[in-house]
């Protein structure tokens, strides 16, 4: 077949580059099911990763992209079949295998997701693992009892793509929703996604006791380190925080009294470690019960696959917000048919 191109990641002489790249099959790594990418996303991960920022790669080279959704073009398994359309969010893309930053992917069949009713590739990927963080969160802190009448549950790093995804799908289930982010340009932003108040990150007093005044009812943490010991410290009694994120620090200094005095749950989040069944499950409810509302208005941008390399930095200056789209190559159309499983 002809070579298709994919975003490549290496690390030459310790340092790391990125680039397009022509491929075929053999060059990719193994897997059961070869994919057509129609769409991909952006997410901090992917920005790490293609920077250097981050050191997120366990093996080198791979075709970068923690997500994908396309069209099957070849199967060894019996639950896929060609042109079904699929996607693949995290699963080790762009860690230990070859990622969705591809016009052609191949990958593990446990690790490919029927698309669900009620989402399209695009759509998928408007979500991408961001998206489904966000999902995770709540359905987690509702099943450990998180109400609407517990009171406002606020969300730090706001403006991202798993703050926004989870003001979304919050104010949606009933729940007062406060932002805490220090891009004050983007509050119209978060208030067109359900937000009612907001808290600058720069300017909010979080006090050294061990309890401080309840306010929370629960809440949704990207930040880690300072952020997260006030967040355990200001949650009302019975209240869960999801930590999912560590913008902030990884390490963290609290007390045990907001655990024993006012019983709050703090909420590990990780996509990885849960079970097809589950995820499968949670992507079928982000196509139905959970499919936030402005989920057009959260893709703040939607680039070609050409434009990739320059999109990285907003990641990091802090320009970008919400979330950014792939349209991948729509003139390339290998056929099933005319390639090496390898």
């Amino acid at each position: 077949m002809s070579p298709f191109r994919a975003y490549r990641i290496d690390q030459v002489d310790g340092k790391i580059t990125a680039a397009f790249e022509q491929l075929t099959p053999d060059h990719l790594t193994e897997g059961e099911v070869l994919i057509r990418v129609l769409w991909s996303g952006i997410n901090f991960k992917d920005a790490l990763a293609v920077t250097g920022r981050g050191k997120i790669l366990r093996k080198y080279p791979l075709n970068g992209g923690i997500d994908l959704a396309g069209v099957v073009l070849q199967s060894s398994d019996s639950r896929h079949r060609d042109g079904d359309e699929v996607l693949v969010c995290s699963a080790g893309l762009s860690e230990t295998v070859d990622g969705g930053y591809s016009e052609v992917a191949r990958v593990a069949a446990d690790s490919v997701v029927p698309m669900p009713p009620g989402l399209t590739p695009r759509e998928a990927m408007a979500l991408g693992t961001a998206g489904f963080t966000a999902a995770l969160a709540v359905a987690r802190m509702q099943h450990n009892g998180q109400t609407p009448d517990l009171g406002p549950v606020v969300v730090t790093g706001a403006s991202g793509g798993v703050g926004s995804v989870a003001i979304s799908i919050l104010s949606a289930a009933g729940y007062e929703v406060t932002a805490f982010t220090g891009k004050t340009a983007q509050h119209d932003y978060l208030r067109e996604l359900g937000a009612t108040g907001f808290i600058d990150r720069h300017s909010v007093e979080m006090g050294q006791r061990p309890l401080e005044k309840a306010l929370w009812g629960g809440a949704v943490d990207n930040a880690g380190g300072r952020t997260l010991a006030w967040l355990t410290r200001t949650v009302r009694p019975r209240g869960n925080i999801a930590s999912i994120g560590l913008v902030e620090d990884h390490a963290f200094s609290t007390t045990v009294m907001p655990f024993i005095l006012r019983g709050v749950s703090l909420l590990g989040i990780n996509v990885l470690e849960i079970t097809n069944h589950m995820r499968d499950q949670l992507w079928a409810r982000l196509g139905g019960d959970l499919k936030p509302r402005q989920l057009q208005r959260i893709v703040t941008r939607e680039i070609a696959f050409d434009d990739l390399p320059g999109a990285f930095e907003g990641y990091f200056d802090g320009t970008h917000y919400g979330r950014t789209v792939i349209k991948m190559d729509p003139g390339h159309r290998p056929h099933a048919e005319t390639m090496q499983s390898g």
